[in-house]
């Protein structure tokens, strides 16, 4: 990686931890959870519906809030707001874990989403500020890295708290990884925004700034890249633990080292990335990954529908599609800003707004399709049709929108408020 400009004093290795800790936050607050939704669900006696909202909302809150945290980071700095967002998913992920009721649980989770946006906003502004877009796929992935080790970790320990302890410790771990995160930016982070916009929160400017960036063809490509790859992740997070667990009959212990082999999985395929890169340039990779989540969603959508209700059948395809994920989530994330380095934390907040937008869809999807859920009773299919329905969708921006615009050639786009913003 090459190092930062000299307007940072942080070295490189600081910057991919805190990269890592900040996106991190997103794996964490859904994988380390997600083998305790059963039990969590059976406490509380609730219906799926209702289990499923402690996810979504959590997603949908984490969505809008980005574009609130964007504007106030462009404005204010990087630092101050990912302060108090920290703060505030410490606070959140503790008043989750203590929740008397389902109800409670559920507005918690909301409160963990908004506090979780300021982070992962500000780790794809962060790359922005800080590296050129021909760099920053490159470091995108580095910090995606990160997050595969950390998502890694967390499927497993969150099967052991909640097999042992309950899914409430589980909750809670999630409380003690949002301290680690906010104590590194505290002690550690400097602030990357070298000329603050300050006109960003003016109406004039915010509605012209969410428009440029709305009407240019780049951040569509890499936006609806990353919205479609995360949306097919996320229907496999939200569907998997009651396939794998109650129609399959696997044991928390092993839905956690199942989640272990997808995040691994994922890693390699940000290696993968970065190997391809330097080789192949961004549009050819991205559509040599498309090809890869096509295989994947198909094969998997064509097993389930003949009837092969087994483990393998779903975790093969899917560790091809996570390695392919590897690839789009780079690229995605850090192409999607790259034209506007003026105002990184708005177009960061509206791609981030766009994948969590979708998976709030399939999350109300999913819910109804599962409804009927129990122990033994079930269907793989709203898991594996909506993984290869996602996956159509990957390979067809993939194709056709990253091939067309990917590269942009002009200059990066000047921004409302801009002229103010380089003369503070």
């Amino acid at each position: 990686m090459s190092a930062p400009p000299p307007t940072s004093a942080m070295s490189p290795s600081l910057i991919v931890l805190v990269l890592s800790l900040l996106l991190g936050l997103q794996p964490v607050a859904t994988d380390l959870y997600l083998p305790a939704l059963p039990a969590l669900t059976a406490g509380f006696g609730a219906p799926m519906s209702q289990a499923q909202l402690t996810l979504t909302a959590l997603l949908l809150c984490f969505g809008l809030s980005q574009l609130v945290w964007g504007p106030l980071s462009d404005r204010f700095g990087r630092r101050p707001v990912l302060l108090v967002g920290m703060a505030a998913f410490v606070a959140a992920a503790i008043g989750s874990s203590f929740a008397p009721n389902m109800e409670q649980l559920i507005v918690w989770r909301a409160v963990q989403g908004a506090a979780m946006g300021a982070g992962v906003m500000c780790a794809r502004a962060i790359v922005r500020d800080l590296y050129a877009p021909s760099e920053g796929a490159r470091v995108m992935s580095k910090g995606l890295t990160g997050l595969g080790v950390i998502a890694c970790m967390a499927s497993p320990i969150g099967g052991l708290l909640s097999g042992v302890f309950g899914w409430r410790a589980a909750l809670l771990a999630l409380a003690v990884f949002g301290a680690v995160a906010l104590a590194v930016v505290a002690w550690r982070f400097e602030e990357s925004l070298q000329h603050k916009n300050p006109r960003a929160l003016e109406p004039a400017t915010l509605v012209g700034n969410w428009l440029l960036i709305a009407r240019h063809p780049t951040f569509w490509a890499f936006a609806l890249l990353s919205t479609t790859s995360y949306a097919g992740l996320f229907t496999f997070l939200a569907a998997s633990s009651f396939v794998f667990i109650r129609v399959l009959g696997l044991t928390t212990t092993a839905y956690g080292l199942l989640m272990f082999s997808m995040s691994f999985t994922y890693i390699l395929g940000t290696f993968l990335c970065r190997h391809l890169l330097p080789r192949l340039g961004l549009r050819q990779t991205v559509a040599v990954a498309g090809a890869m989540t096509l295989t994947a969603g198909t094969l998997m959508g064509v097993l389930g529908l003949m009837g092969v209700q087994s483990t393998w059948a779903i975790l093969v395809p899917f560790w091809l599609f996570m390695l392919a994920h590897g690839v789009h989530q780079p690229c995605g994330q850090s192409g999607a800003v790259g034209p506007f380095p003026q105002a990184a934390g708005a177009a960061s907040a509206l791609s981030g707004f766009l994948s969590m937008a979708a998976a709030f869809l399939m999350g109300g999807w999913l819910g109804h399709s599962m409804a009927g859920f129990s122990d033994g009773a079930g269907s793989v299919l709203p898991l594996t049709n909506g993984v290869w329905f996602w996956s159509v969708l990957i390979a067809t921006v993939a194709w056709t929108l990253v091939q067309r615009h990917g590269e942009a050639r002009s200059r990066p786009q000047r921004l409302a408020g801009a002229d103010s913003a380089s003369n503070p």
